[in-house]
């Protein structure tokens, strides 16, 4: 029910892969939508399946807090109680593990200070990660064994191994514990998984952290190419600048085992992508592309919009309350067909909730189009021109 095949291109180590599941297909490189608490923010699943969507992810800590593993085990898991039906994925936790504590990657790669927000970690050991709800307060335990038992309840395709995220301020000797003891809770989702999962309906990641050190990532590298994983998730910091990131995901991607998909953990902007692609990264995941729309931001190509440059723009600016232009004149979504931009900053500015479903779907769309355009340009040699295309 399980298989993965690819072929090598010309370009780089990009390749042109095929991930199988009994939901369906994913041709990659492909992006994974984050459905965080089992649904996508103010767009339906119909609405991902018409914008082109071939995969979504859901979230392991936010669904055991609401509404319990087992009120999703017990509606038909993830794929019948959201309606998605096709190729889904589940985190473990273990970033939310690192933002509890300290915050987001997304923060540290921009060099934004830590939010204001209350902390809620309490401790984490050898045992796993104890923690406050955010609901109710009430105090819980995120195991490795949970954590694997709480993703087979979810149902979804393939799952991932526990593992603490370290951030990127800490030092070289906290890393590397940290990554060792993430690959002693790897050995115990292991042995979980393989007790639970008998039927053979789901397959497991393992995750390489190690930071920004080359040695700790390298041996990261050689326990999940050792060990019984389907595929591999590259995870945890990634360095404070998108230059370090590049040279921690190319040398990381470059020692894994290429039978196995490569995932990139939280990371979604275009030119990012492009670099991954050439690294070899074969599936993304980031929220950027929704979270932008609920703040009015839609993607745009270079020249979509006279005298923009930057990757998106914010509809609600005055500029755009008298332009009958779409978002994109050559986009082929329903927004885009359907709708000016004049119309978006109305519902905008109106505070109306269609406008962040309209924009979601030009993004969910925008972000298809581009992996689809990448996988059409690595098919003939033409992945440069493609990003001179997409890249701001």
């Amino acid at each position: 029910m399980f298989k993965f095949t690819y072929n090598e291109t010309t370009t780089d180590r990009a390749r042109l892969g095929r991930i199988e599941t009994p939901h369906g297909i994913v041709e990659t490189p492909a992006f994974i939508f984050c459905a965080t608490k089992a649904a996508m923010k103010s767009v339906t699943s119909e609405q991902m399946r018409e914008a082109n969507t071939q995969i979504i992810l859901s979230n392991t800590y936010h669904l055991m807090l609401q509404p319990g593993a087992d009120a999703v085990a017990y509606h038909g898991g993830l794929q019948k109680f959201t309606g998605w039906r096709g190729p889904m994925l589940t985190d473990s936790g273990g970033f939310q593990i690192f933002s509890l504590g300290h915050g987001s990657i997304a923060n540290e790669i921009k060099g934004r200070q830590q939010s204001g927000r209350p902390k809620t970690l309490l401790r984490i050991t050898e045992e796993g990660a104890r923690f406050k709800s955010y609901i109710d307060g009430r105090t819980w335990m995120l195991t490795p064994e949970e954590s694997i038992n709480i993703q087979y309840k979810l149902g979804a395709d393939m799952i991932v191994v526990l593992d603490e995220c370290t951030p990127f301020h800490v030092e070289k000797s906290y890393t590397k514990d940290s990554m060792e003891m993430s690959h002693r809770w790897a050995k115990r989702c292991i042995t979980k998984f393989d007790e639970l999962n008998e039927s053979k309906k789901q397959r497991l990641y393992g995750i390489i952290q190690g930071g920004v050190y080359e040695d700790l990532r390298a041996e990261a590298c050689d326990f999940v190419n050792t060990h019984d994983f389907f595929g591999h998730a590259i995870g945890g910091s990634l360095g404070a600048s998108k230059e370090q990131m590049y040279d921690v995901v190319n040398f990381t991607a470059s020692k894994l085992d290429r039978a196995r998909p490569i995932h990139l953990l939280g990371i979604g902007g275009i030119k990012d992508i492009f670099n991954g692609v050439r690294a070899g990264i074969d599936t993304f995941d980031c929220v950027h592309p929704t979270r932008l729309a609920r703040h009015g931001g839609a993607l745009v190509k270079p020249g979509s919009v006279e005298g923009h440059h930057k990757e998106h723009v914010t509809l609600s600016n005055q500029r755009f309350r008298l332009d009958n232009e779409p978002i994109e004149p050559d986009c082929g979504c329903s927004t885009c067909k359907n709708y000016s931009r004049g119309y978006l900053h109305h519902v905008l500015r109106a505070n109306e909730m269609i406008a962040h479903t309209l924009i979601s779907i030009h993004n969910i769309y925008f972000m298809n189009k581009l992996l689809s355009d990448i996988r059409e340009s690595l098919a003939d040699g033409t992945l440069d021109k493609t990003q001179e295309r997409w890249v701001h």
